[in-house]
């Protein structure tokens, strides 16, 4: 099979709602570009709704989408680990299932890697990001929690290591993605960490950004675990899990 340009990767738990919408929106948006050299790999998280179905029902009508599943539940970083390493493209993004980022911005992202930067990461944050709808207040609170808390245990200087549209290039994603280990939301800091370690360059950009109040992200649980997550990256690396 030839490697295409272009792979996304959107990992999806219970996401029959919103993944058609998705999948319809990314298929018309490259079409409308003429662009036929991309691939879309969906990765089922042990979804309990008709999630697999769907997505398999769409890959047998589009040959340009894949589908891969965790078998059970394993969280949204093990999803992107695993379509990392499933993606084939010389550009590897993934998205969150939602399309809070909009798959319009991608040209954001590639024009970066384009530059020569390894990796490109949207940021809902940075000044030049334009956020149609923001999150609740107590949102903000915990995001600018966690950000601090991201700044003091692991040093890494960025506005939003959260948002969920990131894009690697093919050698930057096959040296970050097998040394990931955590399975949760906590992964996006390790990804960096990763990165930061091997002197890959990041760019971060500001992307257009709707808050969907549909979220999985349960505030006050996950916070709790991605504040473990940031201390869990530190001991590894004195173990030398990321040299």
């Amino acid at each position: 099979m030839t490697e295409p340009y272009l792979s996304i990767v959107i990992p999806a738990y219970n996401e029959e709602e919103r993944l058609p919408k998705t999948l319809d929106r990314i298929i018309a948006y490259f079409g409308r570009l003429g662009q036929k050299d991309y691939e879309i790999v969906v990765v089922d998280d042990g979804s309990t709704d008709n999630t697999l179905a769907l997505a398999q029902n769409y890959a047998a009508r589009y040959p340009q989408i894949t589908v891969v599943t965790n078998g059970t539940n394993r969280g949204k970083g093990y999803s992107v680990r695993h379509g990392l390493l499933v993606a084939r493209g010389r550009i590897r993004l993934f998205s969150d299932s939602d399309l809070s980022t909009p798959i319009e911005e991608t040209f954001k992202l590639l024009a970066r890697l384009e530059e020569g930067y390894d990796l490109a990461i949207g940021s809902r944050y940075s000044p030049d990001a334009n956020l149609v709808r923001s999150q609740p207040f107590y949102r903000r609170i915990l995001r600018f929690g966690f950000n601090l808390l991201v700044r003091l245990i692991t040093g890494l200087k960025y506005y939003d290591t959260q948002c969920g549209f990131k894009a690697l290039t093919k050698e930057s994603a096959e040296l970050i993605a097998p040394r990931l280990s955590i399975p949760g939301f906590g992964f996006d800091p390790e990804l960096l960490w990763i990165a930061e370690r091997f002197g890959l360059r990041v760019a971060e950009v500001g992307v257009t950004w709707v808050d969907d109040r549909r979220s999985k992200v349960r505030p006050l649980r996950d916070a709790w675990r991605m504040f473990l997550d940031l201390i869990r990256i530190r001991i590894q690396d004195r173990a030398g899990r990321y040299r």
